[in-house]
């Protein structure tokens, strides 16, 4: 239940509300202290989490992300795997890439993942990997920001790919590699934000966005430099979608009132340590903590607002799709499938990818699918994809 719940996006509390009971049994549920042994709960719970109720019981039962993609994830994990440098004996013995050209490689991968082409972005990865450890290990002064960033774009590839696991050991030397740099160190704990919540170590998650946050804020934010804004509102919002996934809604609410000042001297329109940071990205993620918190109403209407502002278009494509996997799923649990299905079929539109190579994306098409009330052509493309 636990998992599920998580892959639901679902806090304790939302879960506790939608079935009657409250967040203790539910927390009990899940640490194994209390067993669901009625099947009317059992239906009740899976209907809730929109599953079969066979994956509330069978522990054999795999699911459908557990194993999507695994080659591409095994082909990171191998990449990630290799210790040639700390032992003395790289595979392929080449010259070290020179920084300003390790420096434009990485740039392009980034650019790759922000246009959602996932699939490109799993061959780029080893590669860049590579290099960078390389050259690091032969200039560690000017190679150390072109390796936290590439271990950056792996992590964020693998957060999207469903694997936080093997995205924490990117993000962990990232942040190992950027020890002594505060802008490193923050950049790099972005990525760890989002590693720690799909961990489901939410709490964990905004107490160390806070602190990574305030590490690097400006004494007075109107003063402030726009990428170091950028970042500490960033790792803000960050914190705020963990408090909401914990069910904070006071505290998910303060930090995303505070990541909205930290936006206005940032102004829309440009993307700061690649974090797309501004007072439209602020308001995406308040739609987004007002839907984990389970204030679909505000939610959906908030969203038709703030997709009609300039600064959504100026939103990397990445960014842009992945809010609205979040945007339909609050459509969804507002009981407006059709709604969802004609945001599923606009992030079909923009980044296929984000549907049809992140398990995420295609649970979501897979849940509106099997709605009764879906429309029949959301239907047919959940089908061609082979889900639903």
């Amino acid at each position: 239940m636990a998992y599920w719940r998580a892959r639901r996006r679902l806090s304790q509390q939302v879960l506790a509300d939608r079935l009657g009971k409250s967040k203790s049994w539910v927390d009990k549920v899940e640490r194994g202290v209390r067993s669901l042994d009625k099947v009317s709960t059992l239906q009740e719970v899976a209907a809730v989490l929109r599953v079969d109720t066979a994956l509330l019981l069978s522990r054999n039962v795999q699911p459908a992300e557990a194993t999507e993609h695994a080659e591409s994830v095994d082909r990171i994990r191998a990449a990630l795997s290799t210790y040639e440098i700390p032992l003395g004996r790289p595979t392929v013995r080449r010259p070290a890439v020179p920084v300003d050209r390790l420096a434009q490689d990485v740039a392009h991968v980034w650019t790759t993942f922000q246009h959602a082409r996932y699939s490109q972005v799993v061959d780029l990865v080893p590669g860049l990997l590579a290099d960078a450890q390389w050259t690091y290990a032969h200039d560690p002064g000017p190679g150390r920001v072109p390796l936290v960033e590439a271990y950056r774009v792996t992590a964020s590839l693998l957060v999207k790919l469903g694997s936080p696991d093997v995205a924490w050991l990117a993000v962990d030397r990232a942040m190992t590699v950027a020890t002594g740099d505060r802008v490193s160190v923050a950049a790099a704990g972005v990525q760890l934000g989002q590693v720690l919540r799909e961990s489901g170590r939410a709490r964990v998650a905004r107490s160390v966005m806070l602190a990574a946050a305030y590490r690097i804020a400006p004494p007075v934010p109107e003063d402030g430099d726009p990428a170091e804004l950028s970042l500490c509102g960033t790792l803000l919002v960050q914190a705020a979608l963990a408090a909401a996934r914990d069910g904070d809604d006071r505290t998910a609410a303060r930090l995303i009132d505070e990541a909205a000042e930290m936006a206005e001297p940032v102004d829309d329109g440009h993307d700061h340590h690649r974090t797309g940071f501004g007072p439209t990205a602020v308001e995406l993620a308040r739609v987004i903590v007002q839907t984990e918190l389970g204030d679909v109403v505000h939610a959906v209407t908030r969203h038709s607002q703030v997709i009609s502002r300039d600064g959504w278009r100026w939103l990397p494509v990445e960014h842009r799709a992945a809010y609205l996997i979040d945007a339909a799923r609050a459509y969804l649990h507002a009981d407006d499938p059709t709604s969802a299905s004609r945001i599923l079929m606009e992030v079909d539109r923009i980044a296929p990818a984000e549907i049809r190579h992140r398990p995420a994306g295609r649970h979501l098409l897979t849940q509106v699918a099997r709605d009764p009330a879906a429309p029949t052509v959301l239907v047919h493309h959940a089908a061609t994809f082979g889900v639903g």
